[in-house]
C-alpha cells in the first residue's frame, strides 16, 4: 500500500552535473494520499488547515501537545513524534522557530530521517540558516529523500487566508510537486534556485522589514510628537513616497488600524524574538559574504535590545511603543 502512496518516479539524465542517472520526480497533481505536518504553532496551524481544506488528509505532530487539540478536532491524524509522521506520509512540511529546531525534528533520535521512506518529498518553511538547510539536504538524499527549503513571508493574516508567498530552493525537477501542495497555503509560489536559495530570499527580506518598521514607526513618533493625528499621518505617509508595507498594512501605532497587533496590545503576529533571530542569521551571512549591512546591524541590536526589556512576546511592530518608552527615560 505504501508504494501505492508514493509517487512515481522515471529515468531522467544527468542532473545537475551527476555522471549518472537519476531518477525524476513526478507526482500527480491530483493526488491527496496523507501529509505530514510538523509544527503548529502561530504559522504552522492555519497552513495545516488549509491544507485540509483543499482535501488533504494531515497527519500532525508538535512538541507542545496542547497545540494539535484544534487540529486534531478537524479530524487530523495526530502522531508522537516526526519519526511516526515520516512513518505514515511521504511528502511532509515542517514549520520550526529555529536552526536547532530543524536539525532536531530531521536528524534527532526520534527525528523525520530515522523512518523516511524513500522517495518522500521533504518541504521546511522555517526561516534558518541557508547551511543547515544545506545540510538537512545532503542527509536527506543519502536516504533517497529530496528536501526543499520553501520559507514564507506574509505573516499569520497571510497564513490563515492561505495568502502567504513561499520562496523555494531545491532540485528544480521537484518544484511543480512541492508547489502543489503549497499553493493550497500561499498566493504566491517562487521557485529561488538550489537549496538553501528560499532561505537566502526570506533573510534579505525579513531584513528589509526590519528596517522599513522600525523607520515607520520612527516617523510616525516624530509626526505624533509634532502635533499630527496618527491616523491622518498615515493617510499622507501611505498615498505619498513614504509608503511601505509597514505603514499601509501593518502599522505600528495603536488605534490606526483595525485586525493588527498594534491593535491588540501587540499579542499575536510576528514575535520580537523571532525577528531578532532573523536578522541574526542576516547579520551572520552578510559577515561570512563580506557585505556591508549597516541599518540591518542596528536593526538586530535594537531587536536584541526590545527581547531583553521586556518585548520578547510582543510583535516585532512593538518597536513603537519601545521608542516611545525609550523617549520617557
Amino acid at each position: 500500500m505504501a508504494a501505492l502512496l508514493r509517487s512515481s518516479r522515471c529515468l531522467a539524465g544527468k542532473c545537475h552535473n551527476h555522471v549518472y542517472a537519476a531518477q525524476v520526480c513526478i507526482r500527480s497533481m491530483a493526488s491527496k494520499t496523507h501529509v505530514g505536518f510538523i509544527g503548529l504553532g502561530n504559522m504552522g496551524n492555519p497552513m495545516a488547515k488549509n491544507l485540509m481544506k483543499h482535501g488533504y488528509p494531515v497527519i500532525a505532530s508538535d512538541v507542545f501537545p496542547e497545540s494539535c487539540k484544534e487540529l486534531q478536532e478537524l479530524g487530523a491524524q495526530i502522531l508522537d513524534s516526526p519519526a511516526d509522521v515520516a512513518d505514515k506520509a511521504d511528502r511532509i512540511i515542517t514549520m520550526l522557530p529555529s536552526s536547532p529546531n530543524v536539525i532536531d525534528v530531521y536528524t534527532g533520535p526520534n527525528g523525520i530521517l530515522k523512518k523516511v521512506k524513500k522517495g518522500s518529498l521533504l518541504i521546511d518553511s522555517s526561516t534558518i540558516d541557508p547551511a543547515v538547510s544545506k545540510e538537512m539536504a545532503a542527509a536527506a538524499e543519502k536516504l533517497g529523500a529530496v528536501f526543499m527549503d520553501a520559507p514564507v513571508s506574509g505573516g499569520v493574516g497571510a497564513a490563515a487566508s492561505g495568502k502567504l508567498t513561499f520562496m523555494v530552493g531545491g532540485p528544480e525537477e521537484e518544484f511543480n510537486a512541492a508547489k502543489e501542495l503549497l499553493t493550497c497555503m500561499g498566493a504566491n509560489v517562487v521557485y529561488c534556485g538550489h537549496v538553501g536559495t528560499g532561505q537566502a530570499a526570506k533573510i534579505c527580506n525579513n531584513m528589509l522589514l526590519a528596517i522599513g518598521m522600525i523607520g515607520t514607526a520612527e516617523t510616525m513618533n516624530l509626526g505624533i510628537r509634532l502635533g499630527l493625528d496618527p491616523k491622518l499621518l498615515a493617510t499622507i505617509l501611505n498615498m505619498s513616497s513614504g509608503r511601505c508595507w509597514s505603514s499601509d498594512t501593518y502599522n505600528p501605532v495603536p488605534g490606526v488600524m483595525e485586525g493588527v497587533p498594534s491593535a491588540n496590545n501587540y499579542q499575536g503576529g510576528f514575535g520580537t524574538t523571532l525577528m531578532a533571530k532573523d536578522l541574526g542569521l542576516a547579520q551572520n551571512t552578510a559577515t561570512n559574504t563580506k557585505t556591508p549591512v549597516p541599518l540591518g546591524s542596528l536593526a538586530h541590536q535594537i531587536y536584541r535590545m526590545m527581547c531583553a526589556r521586556g518585548y520578547a512576546s510582543k510583535d516585532f511592530s512593538s518597536v513603537f511603543q519601545f521608542l516611545r518608552e525609550e523617549e520617557g527615560q
